[in-house]
């Protein structure tokens, strides 16, 4: 018997497969998204590594490669817009991403005569007068003509000034926020309150146990976990503020959990991630998440789930130094706390005048859901607790 033996090579173009990459869901309220893309065809991508950002409404998402390979062609073009499972772009897998090469070591490079030195600059007569450094001296009014001009008391001459303004397309997000805060303007009824907290003890307490605080759960102790556990306690004694009114069942919701949005401003525009069900976490609890979801902004790493829903929304400009203001609500919601600047101001205290570090809040509420008295008592519900956080522990 005569036995055939056969080899085989397998070719490198049969490995390769190419797979088309879709866009990822997205949340139930975004539906579709801005696409910006961060590598050009034929760029070879690493596993995981970002290929596009897709911009929506709320927040970016990001669009890694699932495999090593070379991009092989875009099926949107850059700016367009895309749903959720439209497809993106196509790769074609390679295995691993090969290494950078190395730059080649240039030769030597031969010597060059210098170059001769440029001609020396004109010497400027002595007979030409100076170039002026200073004002020259104006005339009394009483010795200029009735007819004379600014330009000539001054001894100047007119001339033409070119002025170039720069135009750039609103991305989304900014389009979203003008959107959302005009609708609110039109929608709601939206009256202001405001108040004054005195943040003397506050402040001890903080610079008491900052240490001890910091050592315990590896992060420090801030003014927002104070704010943030004052409106969660005052929105459960204050419902109505907790609740919103449905345009469409012309309905009063009263919701019965309290998730505090927290606005971050970043470069990107104002986002608001959503700290969950306040009401049943401590002070360490509140600074880890706004620690988490902060981070998570600065990184541009929001998920859409991370800012959905919010029962109410604080904001803090006192960080940038403001002194007042009035906040716009933040839809659905029905009402907006806004923290101010921390200043030293004299105040009456039993009768005589002190310096206390002072804040002032403001608290921006839908008029037709709250009125007047539930709106002042739950800022002074907050400014109480601010103020002497064992209310809290008294349950007052």
């Amino acid at each position: 018997r005569v036995f055939t033996i056969r080899y085989f090579r397998t070719s490198k173009v049969c490995r390769e497969e190419v797979v088309t990459v879709n866009t990822p869901a997205f949340a139930e309220s975004v539906t579709e998204g801005d696409v910006r893309w961060e590598k050009a065809v034929g760029d070879t991508v690493r596993e995981d590594e970002v290929v596009c950002e897709i911009e929506t409404d709320k927040t970016s998402v990001q669009v890694p490669a699932p495999a090593a390979g070379v991009i092989e062609a875009f099926l949107v073009p850059d700016g367009g817009k895309v749903e959720g499972g439209t497809p993106l772009f196509k790769l074609r897998k390679t295995g691993a991403a090969p290494a950078k090469a190395k730059p080649a070591t240039a030769p030597a490079a031969e010597p060059v005569a210098p170059a001769a030195p440029p001609p020396a600059a004109p010497v400027t007569p002595p007979s030409e007068a100076p170039i002026p450094t200073t004002m020259p001296p104006v005339p009394p009014v009483s010795a200029l003509p009735v007819d004379a001009k600014p330009g000539d008391i001054l001894g100047l001459h007119y001339f033409s000034v070119i002025c170039f303004c720069l135009q750039v397309k609103m991305n989304r997000m900014r389009q979203r926020i003008a959107q959302r805060l005009k609708e609110a303007q039109n929608t709601c009824a939206m009256l202001t309150t405001f108040n004054e907290i005195d943040m003397s003890n506050i402040q001890e307490m903080r610079a008491r146990h900052r240490d001890n605080f910091l050592k315990k759960h590896n992060m420090k102790l801030g003014f927002m976990s104070a704010f943030v556990k004052a409106a969660a306690f005052a929105l459960q004694e204050q419902p109505v503020v907790n609740g919103v009114i449905d345009d469409t069942t012309k309905e009063i919701v009263y919701r019965e959990y309290v998730d505090i949005s927290v606005a971050v401003a970043t470069p990107r525009g104002l986002v608001v991630p959503v700290i969950r069900n306040v009401e049943t976490m401590n002070f360490a609890d509140i600074e880890r998440a706004i620690n988490e979801l902060g981070e998570k902004a600065r990184k541009n790493e929001l998920a859409i789930e991370d800012m959905d829903g919010g029962t109410f929304t604080i904001s803090n400009g006192g960080v940038f130094g403001s002194l007042f203001g009035t906040p716009i609500i933040n839809p659905p919601q029905s009402a907006i706390l806004g923290m101010h600047g921390i200043f030293d101001r004299p105040v009456a205290i039993g009768g005589k005048v002190e310096v206390r570090p002072m804040m002032f809040v403001a608290l921006t509420y839908d008029h037709r859901l709250i009125d007047g008295r539930e709106a002042v008592t739950f800022l002074r519900k907050i400014k109480a607790v601010v103020e002497d956080p064992r209310v809290l522990l008294l349950d007052l």
